[in-house]
């Protein structure tokens, strides 16, 4: 009965959808079927898993709506949906790459906040050569950038610095110096889209640092303070501005 009563979700793509939706997926997704769109393209892997993101949860053949928002779709890689909404409070999500703030160290293992309900923790060997003897010079208040390892309802948050070959990749403690501020959730997931039109165009306005946590924090470091606090109040006001509108006020900076 409750397949009766859901709507195909290809159809909702770009629309509001609302907790208790149920959204129905095309029959046998991940078989062989062509003309489906959670098909991977032609020329790719012949199999491929849909992917349920952030808002969703699945629910029998469908997908049940868990949040108010837009959904979208990516046909690529198998597939995935998810709801993308203004959401201001931070939810763990495993793989998701964030920025956390060192609290405390109880026994061998460091409590982050990370801007959840919860802190995570994150062991001192969680780092690129790190061992008993040589451990990591990680002081309370310092920032790291990891991802998540474990994050669901019902453990602790796990943090790591490493990825699954041991490297580091880009995470670890960031440094002291450069700027921490919050911005919406839905602004960092604009800001992690692959070319990126507001990156693009700060890129030629000053040089700078940058690192993106998908619990919508952000640390900036550009040559002076004054660079920094200027790409700061871009980034901060770039969520209420028009594409027009942020590169009138680029070309004013610029013109200075």
């Amino acid at each position: 009965m409750a397949a009766e009563r859901g709507t195909a979700a290809e159809t909702l793509v770009g629309q509001v959808v609302l907790p208790g939706d149920l959204l129905l997926l095309p029959a046998h997704y991940d078989e062989d079927a062509e003309g489906e769109r959670l098909r991977l393209s032609a020329g790719a892997a012949p199999q491929g898993r849909l992917l349920c993101g952030p808002g969703l949860r699945r629910s029998g053949a469908g997908l049940l709506v868990t949040k108010c928002g837009l959904l979208r779709h990516r046909p690529a890689g198998g597939g995935a949906f998810w709801v993308d909404s203004q959401q201001k409070r931070y939810v763990p999500v495993k793989g998701d790459h964030v920025i956390g703030i060192v609290t405390a160290k109880v026994g061998d293992v460091f409590r982050l906040d990370v801007g959840g309900s919860e802190p995570a923790s994150l062991s001192y060997l969680a780092f690129e050569g790190a061992t008993k003897r040589n451990r990591p010079n990680v002081q309370v208040g310092d920032l790291i950038y990891g991802q998540f390892l474990v994050a669901n309802k019902d453990m602790e948050p796990e943090m790591v610095c490493i990825d699954s070959s041991g490297k580091s990749s880009g995470m670890g403690i960031i440094g002291q110096d450069g700027f921490l501020f919050k911005v919406s959730l839905g602004l960092i997931r604009k800001l992690l889209a692959p070319k990126c039109e507001i990156i693009q165009e700060l890129s030629q306005l000053y040089p700078f640092e940058l690192v993106l946590g998908m619990n919508g924090r952000i640390w900036v470091k550009a040559k002076t303070v004054q660079q920094t606090l200027i790409i700061v109040n871009i980034l901060e006001a770039c969520e209420y501005m028009t594409a027009e509108q942020r590169k009138q006020a680029l070309a004013k900076l610029s013109g200075n």
